[in-house]
């Protein structure tokens, strides 16, 4: 059944096709950043999603979905887990970038999450008792957003294009992105 499904995709959309066009505007690196909280049913692990464009409408340039190695706690924790995969392959990305003499035409890169209780984690260096049991080796994000190496923004859960990357996709939200 699956089989039949992937190759009527397939035939449905054998016109689509990727375009990567000259950007009239200055480029910003600009990324998604979402979590599945523990989605597996088998041990619990939450799913880390991220994907990455050079313009605001352009095509991805890196994208990633993969299983969290540590159980989360909370979704916040999962989210500040999947932020901190996310802002190392930014910085990957911005030197990348640096590498073939683009850094001067590149903005600091732009970060999407849609959870604002992981957004003011990463900005506050204040450990509160909900977050104190949280790993010391993704706070590494929070010197690069205080830093202003990159940014965090949040965005609106219905508006987050990679949760097709961390969640089973409804007909409407593949469409839509």
């Amino acid at each position: 059944m699956s089989v039949k499904h992937v190759l009527r995709y397939l035939k449905s959309t054998v016109d689509y096709e990727l375009s990567f066009r000259k950007c009239a505007n200055d480029l910003t690196l600009i990324g998604y950043s979402d979590a599945d909280w523990a989605s597996s049913t088998d041990d619990r692990c939450s799913t880390t999603g991220y994907c990455f464009s050079l313009t605001e409408n352009g095509p991805l340039i890196s994208w990633k979905s993969r299983k969290q190695r540590t159980i989360a706690l909370s979704s916040c924790e999962a989210e500040y887990m999947a932020l901190s995969a996310t802002v190392q392959e930014s910085l990957f990305l911005t030197q990348l970038l640096k590498d073939i003499n683009c850094e001067d035409q590149v903005a600091s890169p732009i970060i999407f999450v849609d959870n604002q209780g992981t957004i003011a984690l990463s900005k506050n260096p204040i450990n509160r008792q909900r977050s104190k049991h949280i790993d010391v080796r993704y706070h590494f994000i929070r010197t690069e957003i205080n830093s202003g190496k990159v940014v965090a923004k949040y965005c609106p859960t219905a508006d987050m294009i990679v949760d097709i990357m961390t969640k089973p996709a409804t007909k409407a939200k593949f469409v839509k992105f």
